[in-house]
């Protein structure tokens, strides 16, 4: 495919960096998921190259390159760079063009985005105060009771009944699943526990009124999650297509359009 034009999307996150290439069809060419370690530029540069060696692309036949995520300005060859707000509501709205309220979980934050038809954006919030009902809070309390992260939505869907988390924090979670363990629940149910605050922490960030859309790693992983935010609002959740990508693909489409 040398010599098509095509653009590519870079999402360097706080955990993975995530590459998309798209046609001038906004068609994915390729994509690139990999920890990012603690090298930015290194991560977005063997990805890249990754990516583009999958649809026998070079860099050459980047029209342009768009950054987005936690290490956006650490791309060195990102012709621009563009929020998370913007990439993963652009994303969205290329699945879904019409009103949606977006829900981002990510790595170290959550977002809720409201669009409208055209993917305008009427309001945003996000939790920045701390890491509970993240990534890293799955995370961290998936190794305290030595279950993969792989693991955790079968586990979820394992569940017999819901053991409800008092605490939001990581920290004093913790210490409630040990206390729940010498309880002899059962780690399927504590699972469906820690997943269920998850999407309470969402719930209370900001009301999700009409079609509601479900993006990002965690997402992509753990889709009972969708399915648990779907019983709060009383209506189906959609998991966005490609969601871990959502970021990424949503800067290689802004690429085309910025050309």
């Amino acid at each position: 495919m040398s010599g098509a034009a095509a653009f590519g999307g870079v999402d360097v996150g706080a955990s993975a960096t995530k590459i998309a290439i798209v046609d001038s069809r906004a068609q994915l060419l390729a994509s690139d998921v990999r920890k990012t370690g603690v090298n930015f530029a290194s991560s977005a540069e063997e990805g890249m190259a990754a990516a583009l060696s999958a649809c026998g692309l070079r860099r050459e036949d980047l029209v342009r390159v768009v950054a987005t995520g936690y290490g956006r300005h650490n791309v060195p060859f990102a012709a621009s760079t563009r929020t998370e707000i913007a990439c993963h509501a652009r994303a969205a709205n290329h699945y879904f063009p019409r009103p949606i309220t977006v829900v981002d979980v990510g790595g170290q934050d959550n977002k809720i985005i409201h669009l409208d038809a055209a993917g305008r954006r009427e309001h945003f919030k996000m939790n920045r105060k701390c890491a509970a009902g993240t990534g890293a809070f799955l995370e961290e309390v998936a190794a305290r009771i030595d279950v993969p992260m792989d693991d955790m939505d079968a586990l979820a869907r394992q569940a017999t009944r819901v053991v409800h988390m008092g605490s939001y924090c990581t920290v004093f979670t913790k210490t409630e699943i040990l206390a729940h363990l010498r309880a002899g629940e059962k780690v399927p149910d504590i699972v469906a526990g820690l997943m269920e605050s998850v999407v309470k922490r969402i719930v209370e960030m900001d009301p999700l009124t009409g079609e509601t859309v479900i993006s990002g790693g965690v997402a992509a992983h753990n889709p009972v999650l969708a399915e648990m935010l779907a019983r709060h609002v009383g209506r189906p959740v959609h998991v966005l297509p490609n969601a871990q990508l959502a970021g990424a693909f949503g800067a290689a489409l802004l690429a085309s359009e910025e050309n």
